[in-house]
């Protein structure tokens, strides 16, 4: 399954467009929340790095048999996250067959999905990623690691990730809200420098997926 898997990303990053998705989670929390982010985001990689995917973000449900059929999935909100038992399965076999979820707190998910992501991997523990991680190296340099975008509670940005079997499957970002900095200029006011970071950082995310 997990080579069968990585052939159909791969296939479809290489040749046809590629498309990816915004997880459509329960528990109450949005996460509908930032709907021009991942549009922006993808038009800029396809015109930065050359990535062919698809601006047209899929919706889908952590216990959906379509959660593999994309190759990166994004998760963000700012409230409360309950994945069931299904969910918890599905989107840990997604994960280990050569999926991707980046979990973007958009202030406030953080007290909830860190017990969630401790249900989908219960002998891992959440590290933080190094400056040097290969996340932050290209195609654009980030050499203080993840980059600060919004202020909200004025602590540091981490990165947080699970890894198995040497490979980062889940990337959760906290104290950044990379996903404001992606969505449209008038949305949040951001100035340029800061979206152009976000979006510069989004781009080494959907990289590393696509190539690793």
């Amino acid at each position: 399954m997990k080579n069968y898997l990585i052939v159909l990303f791969l296939s479809g990053f290489y040749g046809f467009a590629q498309e990816v998705a915004l997880l459509k989670y329960n528990g109450g929390g949005d996460w509908y929340a930032n709907p021009t982010s991942l549009p922006n985001l993808i038009r800029y990689t396809n015109q930065s790095i050359n990535t062919k995917i698809r601006t047209k973000v899929i919706n889908v449900e952590p216990s959906s048999p379509e959660l593999f059929s994309y190759p990166f999935v994004h998760m963000t909100g700012h409230g409360n996250v309950v994945f069931s038992d299904s969910d918890v399965l599905n989107l840990r076999n997604y994960m280990l067959s050569g999926g991707f979820l980046h979990i973007d707190d958009n202030y406030g998910m953080d007290q909830y999905i860190r017990k969630e992501i401790k249900k989908l991997f219960p002998n891992s523990n959440l590290v933080e990623l190094p400056a040097n991680h290969p996340i932050f190296q290209k195609p654009y340099t980030f050499a203080s690691g993840l980059p600060k975008i919004h202020e909200h509670d004025g602590k540091r940005p981490q990165a947080f990730g699970i890894i198995e079997n040497n490979r980062l499957v889940l990337l959760y970002t906290f104290e950044c809200d990379l996903g404001d900095g992606w969505e449209d200029p008038e949305v949040h006011n951001n100035p340029k420098e800061v979206r152009e970071k976000a979006l510069k950082m989004g781009a080494n995310i959907l990289n590393y997926v696509f190539n690793n």
